[in-house]
Order: C-alpha cells, then sequence, then structure tokens
C-alpha cells in the first residue's frame, strides 16, 4: 500500500487544475537508477494504467506503481512540504536504509 497525506491530496489537485489535466490523471510513482543514493524517486501524473501496474487508492487520489518500483515502494506514504527548508513532494519510505539531504534519493 502507498497512501498520501491530506497535504500531499491538495497539491495533487492543484497541479491537475494549474496543468489542465482531467480527473482521469491518475499519479505514477516509480524508482529509477540514479541520484546521490543510488536510487531516485519520479514522480509523474499519467491518463493510461499498464496491465503490470499495481494501483492503489487512498484519499481518491489513484497511485500507479509498476512492479520493478513496487519492492522499493511498498508502505510509503506521499506527502507534501511547503515548509522553510523547501518545497515540494516528500517520500516517508520504511524501506530506505539511507536518505539523501534533498529527500529525492535514496538506498535499500
Amino acid at each position: 500500500m502507498i497512501s498520501v497525506t491530506d497535504k500531499a491530496k491538495n497539491r495533487i489537485s492543484e497541479l491537475l487544475k494549474e496543468e489542465g489535466r482531467t480527473s482521469n490523471h491518475n499519479v505514477r510513482v516509480s524508482v529509477k537508477g540514479g541520484g546521490c543514493s543510488g536510487l531516485m524517486y519520479d514522480l509523474d501524473f499519467d491518463d493510461k494504467i499498464n496491465p503490470a501496474d499495481q494501483v492503489f487508492e487512498d484519499k481518491g487520489v489513484k497511485i500507479l506503481v509498476d512492479k520493478k518500483s513496487l519492492l522499493y515502494l511498498l508502505g510509503t506514504t506521499l506527502d507534501f512540504s511547503d515548509g522553510l527548508n523547501g518545497k515540494g513532494f516528500q517520500f516517508v519510505n520504511p524501506n530506505a536504509s539511507r536518505t539523501c539531504g534533498c529527500g529525492e534519493s535514496f538506498s535499500v
């Protein structure tokens, strides 16, 4: 399961409106190689659900995850911060043994 905080849900709704996307767009979360810790999070909108995708829904937000990324993301919470230390989406990932300072990359 991947969950979404209220702040992340609200920001996703704002972005959908700003970008002129419909409610048919889902949030795709994936993990790619790279970053200072070895693995990076990737977050985007997608209106297609692939046959191999796992689909999670929390607070009305549909989250799509490919099978390869799912192992790294199970139990993760997607949050949004707009504080003084930075603005953006944050991943609270219980599988990460180390996270870089910017929060965009991790290792297991």
